[in-house]
């Protein structure tokens, strides 16, 4: 479970989440439990990812005349991270689907029409497509608010925690949100200067 002590900041952005009811009886899965729980697809892209990570590690120690093979290296990992997920994404899921509004490392964000209660507990799938991100995890329900805002009338802002997440993919929602927030800015500075033009 995490705390506020380690809490992480999240990011405004799109993506699919699937939730699907977990009894409370049935207890926290352990880190082994939520591995097997994964499907091939999301095995194979969590197994590809830590060796990615682990490779370009190595890589980094390297003089200036590895860049060419890095920055090559990079692209292989990441045409193989797309197809990939292209491939999970066709896979057949399990639990509703909602559409994601903020992620971070320590939980989601999502819009739901119907409310759900604070405290229950979601075997939860995680898709955000632009940053190749797909996880599964266990969170719970921290906060339901209804939204008072006329285009969205009886709909749901929902927060979600983690409760159990392997690190590795604590790790991916961390660069995820970092590259997002990065990603903003720019667009921010962006603006600003056609304004000023």
């Amino acid at each position: 479970m995490f705390t506020e002590s380690n809490a992480y900041f999240t990011v405004p952005h799109q993506f699919n989440v699937y939730l699907e009811s977990w009894p409370e009886s049935k207890g926290i899965p352990t880190e082994a439990d939520l591995r097997s729980m994964q499907s091939v697809g999301l095995k194979l892209l969590s197994e590809v990812k830590e060796l990615e990570a682990s490779c370009l590690l190595q890589l980094r120690g390297l003089d200036n005349d590895a860049k060419a093979v890095v920055d090559f290296l990079k692209l292989q990992s990441r045409k193989v991270d797309l197809v990939l997920h292209h491939v999970l994404e066709k896979e057949v899921q399990t639990g509703d689907k909602f559409l994601g509004s903020h992620f971070g490392g320590s939980g989601i964000s999502l819009t739901s029409k119907t409310a759900l209660n604070v405290g229950d507990y979601f075997k939860t799938s995680i898709y955000i497509s632009s940053e190749l991100v797909a996880i599964l995890c266990l969170c719970q329900v921290t906060q339901c608010q209804r939204i008072e805002n006329e285009s969205q009338t009886g709909s749901y802002n929902i927060s979600l925690e983690f409760s159990q997440i392997l690190d590795a993919d604590v790790e991916q929602l961390v660069k995820a949100s970092l590259n997002v927030q990065q990603k903003m800015l720019k667009m921010r500075k962006q603006s600003r200067q056609q304004s000023v033009e």
